[in-house]
């Protein structure tokens, strides 16, 4: 059996990226029941913007719940701890309902921190590993603590992008090798069957998809959005560096000012401020003003001609995976 599906409980060996605002219930239940592992990202269903970090854990453990009433399927919670680690203000709270909700899976983004692989592993949660920038140390130093899955994330990627340069087909063998035994997801720029096949080819176990899946008919991408991007591909995508490092994103006037921005030589923080954080994605691609907000897509944009629905998204990605092995 596959590792992957093996130690997640799934069926088939693809994890949808958590993209932030951009999914709920609806969409994470329909990957989880297609076979796949829906991922509820941390601001999972929500419209409206809310500093509190004890209603960001309640509003987590209503999505939580509503995926359970909808699939009896595995699923995951993703965490972003800050450098303060377990300290940190929002990741306490959202460890504490990953704990009470029994939640089966997290995909943990950022650096790592032992003592909540630890608690996490005492719960009996699996360990989906994401470093912004991975590399074989940081792989390396995940699976000692305890990783079940490490992600290798290339330069094709939608979102923030890691600080060099090495592609997904360049990053995954080299996170293959330098692990023991810990299973290997591709992620960056796959959104197709032969992606997916060439990333198993290079010793992947499975792939992890953002953009494939704000594509499909359930995300909550805006309509509008959607549309536009049918009519792009990567070579569309404007490029610029933000804080931490490097960001892409379709054209629009925000887009386009940021672009200048880079070319002028501004520093990272001043177009970081600029792009107005996770609420400039909010408004772009939640509310669909590709103007006053940014639309951050992955490489593999170039090669979604519809819409399909996640399902039909999970199927075609991995279809005939067993015959790889």
């Amino acid at each position: 059996m596959n590792s992957v599906c093996q130690i997640l409980g799934i069926e088939k060996p693809i994890v949808q990226g958590p993209m932030v605002w951009l999914t709920d219930v609806k969409l994470v239940a329909a990957v989880s029941a297609a076979g796949g592992l829906g991922s509820l990202g941390p601001n999972a269903g929500q419209t409206t913007v809310t500093r509190d970090p004890l209603e960001t854990a309640e509003r987590m453990r209503a999505q939580i719940r509503g995926v359970r009433a909808c699939t009896d399927k595995a699923f995951s919670v993703n965490i972003l701890p800050s450098g303060a680690g377990i300290n940190d203000i929002y990741t306490q709270p959202m460890l504490k309902v990953i704990h009470e909700e029994h939640v089966p899976v997290v995909t943990y983004v950022g650096e790592v921190d032992e003592e909540i692989f630890t608690d996490l592993k005492g719960w009996g949660c699996k360990i989906v590993y994401r470093s912004l920038t991975p590399s074989a140390a940081n792989a390396r130093m995940a699976e000692k603590a305890g990783a079940d899955i490490i992600v290798a994330t290339g330069f094709d990627e939608g979102g923030s992008l890691p600080n060099r340069a090495l592609g997904t087909f360049s990053i995954v063998p080299l996170l293959v090798d330098a692990v023991e035994h810990t299973p290997i997801l591709a992620a960056g720029g796959i959104v197709d069957n032969r992606g997916c096949k060439a990333a198993f080819a290079l010793g992947a176990q499975g792939v992890y998809c953002g953009t494939a899946f704000l594509m499909s008919a359930e995300s909550r991408m805006a309509e509008s959005v959607k549309k536009a991007a049918l009519t792009y591909d990567a070579q569309d995508l404007l490029f610029f560096r933000t804080h931490p490092f490097f960001y892409r994103t379709l054209p629009g006037e925000l887009a386009n000012k940021l672009r200048a921005m880079h070319e002028a030589g501004d520093s990272r923080e001043a177009i970081a401020k600029a792009m107005g954080g996770f609420a400039g994605l909010r408004i772009g691609m939640l509310e669909g003003d590709m103007d006053k907000g940014y639309v951050s897509l992955g490489n593999g944009i170039s090669f979604i001609h519809s819409i399909k629905t996640a399902a039909q998204i999970v199927n075609d990605i991995t279809a005939g995976f067993d015959s790889w092995q």
